[in-house]
């Protein structure tokens, strides 16, 4: 083992354990902007109780997140300087974009909102988590921009050994990021839908009032739409993988030589002919490459070299993604129908909602690996290796110091992040305490 798996370690641990939050952030920041407007509109106070309660997990989270992504930042500069000094250029501005545009809107308003209850207009209030809602989005949407581009590089030029941007509008609208920006947002919604269903699940096993179960239909609703999303943009990703990552989409079905009619595998061994080449390129019989071919094609191309991913990860964090996702939307509209008109939940549903929670976190991080870990060798397709991105000066010994540092520090905040949900989501709502008789005569207004 040398300097650079272990900076490919550091990474993707750190990485993954920063995901965690990101899909939640976004995903539960939308759900509480949409009841706060429910309780602006209505008037209704349970309404206002879920706002502020699933508002607090949402900031617990959006604080752990920032923490964690501050440590993405330094490994370019400590692991990876010789990406860096190859991406700087085109990288510097969807990154900027991001820190000040949308990083700072989403920051700003969620201050104001945190410190304007009873002090700001409730519309401006209200106006404020959008504001941050929308920022948070905003902000997934520049770096999956930035992402996009190390997958299917566009608008640049390479000038004295490093990317130059020629051209910023097709960064942001590459083709690759078009696709990708629905398909990781919709998940985030899935995944914060599929939180807000466990802890309703939770508090409906324990106190089944209405308004763990009207949080719990909206939950449903947001992850069942989300799913649909899911699945439109994945068909979409999986057709701009046959065009631009062949090798990926190769490796995540396994296929190793170029097959027409190309079947689409379930597990190894169990097969559906012709849907993969469908599921392509819409054609039955259309020819997809293989793996084994392509190495062949990419030796003669970039020089001697393996530029196949590991095809173990590959291919069975695609399956765990997809069985992970549908595992979550298919439970979200199996409680559709099982709750339709005003019915109860019943209280096997609530259990397997609880039991839930890890499975839309699952997939994500299969999701992720996918395409991380798909799109090896390069850290930018067909132009700069991940062997040639490792920062040169930089020991291994350097490298595990600064991977047990952060191992550790990110498992004590995982403790902590543990303990501080936990601990509000087990609080709940505080229920209306009485009023005294002589308090009713004497303030009326503190009546329920």
């Amino acid at each position: 083992m040398d300097a650079l798996d272990l900076a490919r370690w550091q990474f993707g641990v750190t990485t993954v354990y920063h995901f965690l939050f990101v899909p939640l952030t976004i995903g539960l920041g939308i759900f509480v902007a949409g009841l706060q407007t429910a309780w602006h509109r209505t008037g209704k106070e349970h309404y206002l109780k879920l706002t502020k309660f699933f508002g607090k997990l949402f900031l617990i989270n959006f604080a752990m997140g920032v923490v964690t992504g501050i440590v993405q930042e330094f490994q370019f500069g400590m692991n990876w300087s010789e990406y860096s000094t190859f991406v700087g250029d085109v990288f510097g501005a969807p990154l900027a974009m991001e820190a000040l545009l949308a990083f700072f809107m989403e920051s700003t308003f969620l201050g104001l909102w945190i410190f304007g209850w009873d002090r700001l207009p409730k519309k401006v209030h209200l106006a404020c988590i959008w504001a941050a809602a929308i920022g948070s989005n905003l902000s997934a949407y520049f770096i999956l921009a930035a992402n996009a581009w190390m997958k299917h590089p566009v608008g640049y030029e390479v000038v004295d050994g490093k990317a130059r941007m020629t051209d910023l509008w097709a960064v942001l609208t590459n083709s690759t990021a078009l696709a990708q920006v629905p398909h990781v947002v919709g998940a985030a919604f899935i995944v914060a839908g599929g939180f807000v269903l466990a802890v309703c699940g939770y508090w409906m096993l324990r106190r089944n009032a209405p308004m763990w179960r009207s949080a719990a239909r909206g939950a449903l609703v947001m992850t069942a739409i989300a799913g649909a999303v899911v699945a439109g943009t994945g068909d979409m990703s999986g057709k701009l993988l046959y065009e631009q990552q062949p090798m990926k989409l190769a490796a995540a079905e396994g296929l190793q030589h170029d097959t027409a009619g190309a079947g689409f595998s379930i597990v190894p061994g169990i097969e559906i002919p012709h849907v993969l080449s469908f599921l392509a390129t819409n054609d039955l019989n259309a020819t997809v490459q293989g793996t084994e071919d392509l190495q062949r094609r990419f030796e003669q191309q970039f020089g001697p070299g393996d530029y196949r991913p590991d095809p173990t990860v590959v291919f069975w964090s695609f399956r765990l993604m997809i069985g992970f996702g549908m595992a979550t939307v298919g439970l979200s509209v199996l409680g559709l129908w099982l709750t339709r008109r005003r019915r109860e939940f019943p209280r096997w549903l609530s259990r397997a909602l609880v039991a839930a929670l890890p499975l839309p976190l699952l997939a994500v991080i299969a999701g992720w690996l996918l395409s991380e870990i798909g799109r090896q060798p390069w850290t930018v397709a067909g132009e700069l290796l991940t062997a040639a991105s490792v920062s040169p000066g930089v020991s291994l010994a350097e490298v595990a110091i600064s991977l047990g540092v952060f191992t550790l520090l990110y498992g004590a905040l995982a403790v902590a992040e543990a303990v501080l949900l936990t601990r509000h989501v087990r609080e709940g709502v505080p229920e209306p305490q009485p009023v005294p008789l002589a308090e009713q005569r004497r303030e009326p207004s503190l009546m329920y």
